[in-house]
C-alpha cells in the first residue's frame, strides 16, 4: 500500500479574514469573535523584547490553536470523505492512504490544489511526499512490517533532551535535575510507549543510566572527593585509587565497572532515576509482570 502525506503549514499561513468568516458561521456571540480576533492579532514578543505585529498565522502551542486548526481544515475533511479516501489528520498534519504510488501522486496533486486554491493555505513541499507507508512518518511514528515504531528523529530528540537535562553546566541541583528527568522520561514514554520496538528499549535504558552516572562523576569533580564517594559506596580503596587517577573522559569513566558498581541500578532507582525498560513492560503487560523477562518471548517479531 502507498500513501500521500501532506503538511499544510497551517499555523504560519492562515488568513485571519477567512478564519474569522468560518468561525462566524458557528459562533453567534460577537464578543467571542472579538476575543479570538484580539488573540490572533496580539503580536509576538521577540527575544530582545520588541513586539512584532501578526498579520497572518496562528500561534503554535497556543490554547486555541488546535480548535482553530480543526475549524480551518474541516472543509478538507469533508472533501476527503466525499471522495471516499481513507485519511488521518491531527491539526495541520495529515495522511491519505491509497493503493498505489501512481494513485498517491495523483491524489497529492489534487488535494494540494484544493488546499491552496480553496482553503488559501500553503502546502509544505519539503514535508509532503508520495511514498510507501513504511517510508513516511506521522506524529513521530512509523509503521514498519506491520508494527508501530517511533521514528529515528524522535529517538534523536529524546537523547538530545536527556543530554540537556543531565548537563552539569545548567547550574541546578541534582534534585531538580532528577525531578525534571523523571517528568520528561515518563511523559515521553507515555506518548511513545505504544511503539512495539522493544528491542531498542534496553539499550536506551542503559544509555540513560550512563548519562546519570556521568553527571555524578562530573559533580564530584576532585579526585579526593571521588575517592571518598566511591569508598562510601562500597568500592575497595585499591580500585578507588586506580579510578580517581585515571585521565579518561567523563563518558568513558561512567561506563567503567567501578563506577557502575558504585552507582548501581538500585542506587539510581532509590534516587528516582526512571527505568524505560520497566515502564515499557508495565505499559504493555501490566505491573503483575515486574519479574517478566522480555527476552524470553517474541515481543518484536524475533526471539
Amino acid at each position: 500500500m502507498r500513501w500521500t502525506a501532506i503538511s499544510s503549514r497551517f499555523f504560519d499561513t492562515v488568513k485571519f479574514d477567512r478564519l474569522m468568516r468560518l468561525l462566524a458561521r458557528r459562533i453567534s456571540d460577537k464578543r467571542v469573535l472579538r476575543l479570538i480576533g484580539a488573540y490572533l492579532r496580539a503580536g509576538v514578543k521577540l527575544p530582545e523584547g520588541r513586539v512584532e505585529a501578526t498579520t497572518q498565522g496562528v500561534p503554535q502551542g497556543g490554547p486555541l490553536s488546535p480548535l482553530l486548526a480543526n475549524t480551518m481544515l474541516d472543509p478538507l475533511d469533508k472533501e476527503l470523505e466525499r471522495r471516499g479516501l481513507r485519511f488521518a489528520r491531527y491539526a495541520d498534519d495529515f495522511l491519505i492512504l491509497v493503493r498505489s504510488l501512481r494513485a498517491a501522486q495523483r491524489v497529492m496533486q489534487s488535494i494540494t490544489r484544493f488546499v491552496e486554491v480553496r482553503l488559501k493555505l500553503v502546502v509544505s513541499r519539503q514535508k509532503s511526499r508520495a511514498a510507501a507507508l513504511s517510508a513516511c512518518a506521522f506524529l513521530g511514528f512509523q509503521i514498519r512490517r506491520g508494527r508501530i515504531v517511533w521514528t529515528d528523529k524522535a529517538r534523536t530528540r529524546f537523547k538530545e533532551r536527556i543530554q540537556a537535562i543531565t548537563s552539569r553546566s545548567r547550574g541546578v541541583s541534582s534534585y531538580c535535575m532528577l525531578s525534571e528527568l523523571r517528568r520528561y522520561v515518563v511523559g515521553w514514554l507515555n506518548y511513545f510507549g505504544i511503539s512495539q520496538a522493544y528491542r531498542e528499549i534496553p539499550a536506551m535504558d542503559q544509555w540513560l543510566r550512563r548519562r546519570v552516572r556521568m553527571y555524578y562523576w562530573k559533580q564530584w569533580k576532585r579526585a579526593r572527593n571521588r575517592r571518598r564517594q566511591l569508598i562510601r559506596l562500597g568500592i575497595h580503596p585499591a580500585e578507588v585509587y586506580k579510578a580517581t587517577r585515571s585521565h579518561r573522559g567523563y563518558w568513558w569513566m561512567a561506563g567503567t565497572s567501578i563506577v557502575q558498581r558504585a552507582l548501581d541500578n538500585r542506587w539510581l532507582t532509590e534516587r528516582g532515576v526512571p527505568s524505560l525498560k520497566q515502564q515499557w513492560i508495565e505499559m504493555h503487560y501490566g505491573k503483575q509482570n515486574e519479574k517478566f523477562n522480555p527476552a524470553a518471548v517474541n515481543l518484536t517479531g524475533t526471539a
